[in-house]
């Protein structure tokens, strides 16, 4: 029978006091017993709308019965046949605005905890190291650029219906956003490590240090071999707003700070990776990679993090838990306010940042109420960090080398409902078609186009 209550099974956290001095994960999952009670609470409905909402189609109700019956291992099956990276997609999906906010039992109460009881399954099932089985090849080559969820998605589909699957990274280690983005505390790149050795078991290979565009093109990739290629580069050229000052010392964009942090393991003792040591720091913005940068300053040893923010707080597009998290570790959210200049020093140093008071007005095409300047409301805030965390875009180094591969005015790749680009035989998806989204959208964009791939490959 059905677990009644109204809320979620609580979930441990390290109190906010203690995890602003250190990059170690926040939540720290459910136990067995803990898991088989949340999942107690689902209702198995008839329709499945929580499937619905799950852009890799994972079967959510079938894998929730299981454990619930305490069958682990079976429903870590029933998810991994469809998600290539269930202990990933457990910890920074956006559970509330999918599954979970499909979920019939939100209607009068909380949601159950799809991802929680997900990423559960993954880190019960990495303790049991289960063997992974390499399929028997079919003889055919695909080429996958990057590293990220959309590429390893692609990757490991392909690799599980036979194809052999060499991934290019450009950096010199694999996991893309993964890596280098989402913050130790959110995401521990352990957990990736171990996803991505599951994938190189099912066969697919992994180079690094391979700028595609630079050290090779697409056209010499398919001069290799290789029948097909998958295009997951990302975005990763960062956007600034244009604003005076943004050239100071101490002026990052957020893809820049977290890299350092995250990928080049600058918060750690022994390594000597510059970054500025802040005392104040602004982060400009309102999504998850701006919650990330924030709450990264605090743990750098930031006293004073602030978000800065031209809608107010109803408007914030990052995830409700991550706004809940920075509130808790003492981040100031400086919402309807938007910078107009940074101010530096005789040294070309940041000193403050100046920002203008703004109200809504309209909803713009997106359907949120649109900022509007309040006149004569300029005032600085003292700080010595900017961040600058508005979005990115596609880097053109592939486009540019690349003849018959089109881009839409924001850079994308331009893709068809087969996740086609212009280009016979190459298939993209994720941020470079997108632009910055989020992991499981480009997780479920590899996952098609892998399937496009198979029947392209197959009808030559």
């Amino acid at each position: 029978m059905a677990d009644m209550s109204l809320n979620k099974t609580p979930i441990t956290e390290q109190p906010p006091q203690e995890r602003i001095c250190n990059f170690k994960e926040v939540t720290l999952g459910y136990t067995a017993d803990e898991a088989m009670k949340e999942a107690g609470r689902c209702l198995n409905c008839k329709n499945k709308p929580c499937t619905t909402g799950c852009p890799v189609n994972v079967r959510i109700p079938d894998f929730i019965a299981k454990v619930a019956e305490g069958k682990f291992e079976e429903a870590y099956d029933i998810i991994k046949s469809t998600n290539a990276l269930p202990a990933v997609c457990g910890r920074v999906c956006p559970q509330e605005n999918q599954c979970e906010g499909k979920c019939v039992r939100g209607i009068k109460g909380e949601p159950v905890g799809i991802g929680r009881l997900e990423r559960f399954c993954a880190d019960y099932m990495m303790d049991k190291q289960k063997q992974t089985v390499k399929p028997v090849s079919n003889g055919h080559k695909v080429a996958v650029v990057g590293s990220g969820p959309s590429s390893l998605t692609a990757a490991g589909d392909l690799a599980k219906l036979g194809y052999e699957v060499t991934v290019y990274e450009a950096f010199h280690t694999a996991g893309g956003v993964l890596m280098y983005g989402i913050p130790e505390f959110r995401l521990p790149k352990e957990i990736v490590r171990k996803e991505i050795k599951a994938l190189e078991d099912l066969g697919v290979k992994i180079m690094t240090n391979m700028v595609i565009g630079k050290v090779l093109s697409v056209d010499e990739l398919i001069e290799m071999g290789n029948e097909a290629v998958f295009i997951g580069s990302g975005a990763g050229l960062p956007r600034f707003m244009g604003i005076e000052g943004e050239s100071l010392i101490g002026v990052y964009s957020a893809n820049e700070y977290l890299t350092r942090i995250n990928l080049m393991k600058a918060y750690k003792d022994g390594y000597e990776t510059p970054i500025l040591q802040s005392e104040s720091v602004a982060v400009v913005g309102g999504g998850n990679v701006a919650m990330d940068s924030a709450r990264s300053a605090k743990r750098m040893g930031a006293k004073n993090v602030y978000i800065v923010y031209r809608r107010s707080m109803d408007e914030l597009p990052a995830r409700k838990e991550e706004v809940h998290h920075a509130m808790q570790e003492g981040i100031e959210f400086k919402v309807l306010n938007n910078p107009v200049r940074i101010i530096g020093d005789e040294n070309d140093r940041v000193k403050s940042i100046e920002v203008v008071s703004m109200e809504l007005g309209e909803p713009d095409e997106s359907g949120r109420r649109s900022p509007v300047e309040i006149k004569g409301s300029e005032h600085t805030i003292d700080v010595d960090t900017v961040i600058m965390a508005i979005g990115t875009s596609p880097n053109p180094l592939i486009k540019k080398t690349t003849p018959g591969l089109e881009t839409n005015k924001r850079g994308c790749l331009v893709v068809d409902e087969a996740n086609a680009t212009t280009k016979d035989g190459v298939y993209a998806g994720g941020d470079a078609v997108t632009g910055a989204a989020t992991v499981i959208l480009a997780m479920g964009a590899g996952k098609k186009a892998a399937a496009e791939i198979d029947k392209y490959i197959k009808s030559k």
